[in-house]
């Protein structure tokens, strides 16, 4: 294949399946960006908190979230549905109430990856200024991604009073 047909193909891939595919590379790993956009109030939360702190007053360690939000293309809300953010996200830093631990499934339900999962675990630490990356490993998948390994880096990228949209980059290798 050459260069100008992988290129083509790519952008191809990336129109049709809503995900952004930066390429293969030569070490054989897949950029695919995507938008998470979660609602944490209101009768459509896709977030909720199930859990207060056992240390009580103000304190938020050990609090427990669960998640399923909306996977999209891009960063409007109108953009492709390519799937779902599902997990659990615990504060379990006594230190520093905005430093979470995480376990989140990316669920593929349409595009080129559909049926497919990614697996991410780890720390999210937006840093001091809340604008750092959020660095968390890609720990397996299935279908496509069975036997995955790789990372991700989350940001935020907007907010509302209710809503909450972050952009998160995979670098992923798969060994099938």
């Amino acid at each position: 294949m050459t260069a100008t047909t992988f290129c083509l193909l790519a952008a191809v891939l990336a129109a049709t399946t809503g995900t952004l595919v930066a390429g293969a590379g030569g070490d054989g790993t897949t950029h695919i960006r995507l938008y998470i956009h979660e609602t944490f109030s209101g009768a459509n939360a896709t977030a909720v908190h199930v859990t207060d702190s056992p240390l009580g007053g103000n304190s938020t360690y050990g609090t427990l979230s669960v998640f399923d939000d909306e996977l999209r293309q891009g960063s409007d809300a109108a953009s492709q549905l390519v799937g779902r953010a599902q997990g659990i996200t615990m504060q379990a830093d006594l230190q520093d109430s905005g430093v979470f631990s995480t376990l989140l499934t990316v669920v593929f339900t349409n595009g080129g990856y559909k049926g497919s999962t990614l697996v991410l675990g780890g720390r999210v630490d937006f840093g001091p200024d809340g604008k750092a990356a959020a660095e968390r490993a890609v720990v397996g998948g299935t279908g496509r991604f069975r036997l995955a390994r790789g990372y991700s880096l989350m940001s935020k990228f907007g907010a509302t009073s209710s809503t909450a949209v972050l952009k998160l980059d995979l670098y992923v290798k798969t060994d099938v």
